[in-house]
Parts: C-alpha cells; structure tokens; sequence
C-alpha cells in the first residue's frame, strides 16, 4: 500500500501544472517541476508536501492577494475539465493557500471556502481563521447552514469541530461549545446524511469535553425522526462507550448486572506482535424477559512506561431473549498501524455488556 505521500505524485503536479498554465500568465512547467521536486521532497510527508507546494505556487503568482485568491477559485473549474473529480485529499493545497496567504483577508478567504469546499475541503484551513475571527467566522458559518450546497453546509459543522482529527484543535470551543450549538441546530435536520453525519462527529467532540450537555441535548431530541435518532446514536457512541451516567437508559441499553451472565475464554495466552488475539464470549440473558444488548470488549494496552491504556471496541447490538445465550468468537489485530505502537508484554481483554464490564483476561503480547 502506498503512502499517503506519494498522493503528491509526478502524474498529479502534470495535471495541477496544465491547470496552472491555463490561469498564471507566464507560467513555467520546467521551473515549478524544479521547485517542487527540490532535495528536501522525498523526506517530505503528506502535509509537509502540501504545504511545500503552497510556497512554491505562490512563488508562481503575482503577490497581490485580492488577484491570488480569486485565481485559486478559478483552478478548481480548469481542474474539472481535466476531469478531476470532486473530494480528491490532494488539493486541500488549494484550501491551505488561503489559509497560509489569506489570514488577512477574511472576506475574501471565506468567500474563496464557499467554492473551494464542494472540490476539496476547507475543514482543515478555515481552523485558523475561526480563532482569529470568531466574532465574524461563527455568525457567517450559521448563514452557510442555509446554503444550497451540502458541501457547505457541512463545512459550517466540520470546521467548527473542536477536536477534529488531523487538524488544529479549537481551544475555546473545547472550553465554552455554546458559540456551535447554534449551528447544530440548524443542520440538525439537514436533508443531507453526509451534513448530518458532521454534526453528529462535532457532537462527538463536544461530549469529550461536555458529557452532560451533550446528554442532555440528545435526551431532549431522540425519537424526534428516524434519522434524527440515528444522528443522535452516532453523536453519542463516545457517551457509550465510557457508560456515562444515564446514557444506557436513554437507548433501552439498561440492566442490572445480575440479569446477564458472561463467559470469555482466550484461545491462547500469547499472542505474537503482528498476529491475532482470538476469544470468545458467551452472553446469557438471565432476565425473565428480552433485553438488548450492546456487546463491546476491551483491550488493556501496554505503554512504554509499564501503565496500561484502555480503549473500547464496539461489536454488536442485538436483542436476547429470556434465558438466551448469545455467543460469539472474535479477534483483535495486532498487526502494524500508524496510530497505535505496542509494547511486548501483559496485556488485558475483557467483555463488555452494557456498559458493564467483566472477565478481564491477561495475554502476552511477544
């Protein structure tokens, strides 16, 4: 599988530099393969290659801002008719040149957003301008709500995320997220599942912060709408996972610890680095009636400083009937990702229902 990287490829800067050629009067293709593909570039990553090519096209351009600007917007049309399709990751470099040499121009950035975001998204670079701005990026945000184009919209609710990944956090939405709700409101019934997909994430990252008023908002909205409780489910997957108070009660997920009886057995106690950890679990509804059950299991991860860090993994939700038996057989990869190092040592699995968690099991990982 090929790096994120190489996203930035030969065949890609051929078809940015004919765009360029169609709208940078005097524009050089041997000069500007030459900047790009300078000494530095193969130790570059993906964003570090981005914002690279940033410096280098401005290089191209002719220093007014006003001019530069509108010549971004006017890439994306050259782009499409050599048949670049829309939400290529790549030309977010067309988004970080207004974030690098717009920041003093907010009208005209957020302008810019408004058509850059439907090609490729602005989530990233409108960050800055938020917190420099956030008396004027905020109220311009909520008027994208109404927009025609779902890519705005939902640029309205993703920008404004406070933990989005990949991305700068916004600090004083983490700390006071009331500025955002407005938003949330207004897309809360978005016709778009792509919009309302984003404001269930920013949700998300809000109840990290602000458990209860997250609660408190889904406790007020579910059962609104199908698609309303759906958003709302999604929204609240981190509530879930952590059992916050009350939030089992709001999904029909509550139930005391004696009316469910759990069995977990490991396939094997050692698990080499890059294999598989293989267990199974049998879950026993002893209640005198039905009950749904949110399956999850637990890994213990051992840190580098003889600490563990747990994270929860969801499996399934399912009803049980009256002294049924759910059983099932799962693996946990622990095969190389770019998110997560292991450590050689004890390691801890354990079963999960309903937010209740039971049989932690030790394994070695070698």
């Amino acid at each position: 599988m090929a790096a994120l990287k190489e996203l930035y490829s030969h065949d890609f800067f051929d078809i940015f530099a004919q765009a360029l050629s169609n709208e940078v009067p005097g524009f050089d293709k041997a000069i500007f393969f030459e900047r790009i593909f300078d000494n530095s570039w193969e130790n570059l990553e993906l964003k570090e290659r981005m914002r690279h090519t940033t410096k280098v096209l401005n290089s191209f351009f002719s220093g007014d801002v006003f001019s530069d600007i509108d010549c971004i917007k006017r890439l994306v049309p050259q782009l499409q008719k050599l048949g670049v399709k829309n939400g290529n990751l790549e030309y977010i470099l067309l988004a970080d040149y207004i974030e690098v040499f717009g920041q003093e121009y907010f009208e005209e950035a957020f302008n810019a957003f408004q058509i850059v975001t439907p090609f490729s998204t602005c989530e990233f670079a409108i960050r800055p301008f938020i917190l420099k701005y956030p008396d004027k990026a905020i109220p311009l945000m909520l008027k994208w709500c109404s927009h025609s184009n779902e890519h705005v919209r939902r640029l309205a609710s993703e920008g404004c995320r406070p933990r989005l990944p990949w991305a700068m956090a916004l600090p004083p939405l983490k700390k006071n997220p009331a500025p955002i709700f407005p938003i949330i409101q207004a897309l809360l019934f978005d016709e778009s599942e792509y919009v309302r997909r984003s404001v269930a994430n920013n949700l998300n990252d809000i109840s990290k912060d602000h458990p209860q008023l997250v609660l408190e908002f889904a406790q007020k909205w579910i059962g609104h709408s199908e698609n309303t409780d759906k958003l709302i489910k999604h929204a609240c997957r981190g509530l879930l996972k952590s059992n916050f108070p009350g939030i089992m009660d709001l999904f029909g997920l509550g139930v005391a610890e004696e009316h469910v009886q759990v069995e977990m057995q490991l396939t094997e106690p050692k698990v080499t680095m890059g294999g598989d950890l293989y267990f199974s679990v049998n879950i026993k509804n002893a209640a005198s009636h039905s009950l749904k059950l949110r399956l999850e299991y637990a890994v213990y991860f051992l840190r580098q400083n003889g600490t563990w860090s747990k994270k929860v993994f969801k499996i399934s939700e399912r009803n049980a009937l009256s002294n049924e038996t759910v059983s099932l057989l799962k693996k946990h990869s622990f095969r190389y990702i770019t998110t997560r190092k292991y450590y050689s040592g004890i390691h801890y699995v354990s079963a999960i229902v309903n937010g209740i968690e039971f049989h932690k099991h030790e394994f070695e990982l070698i």
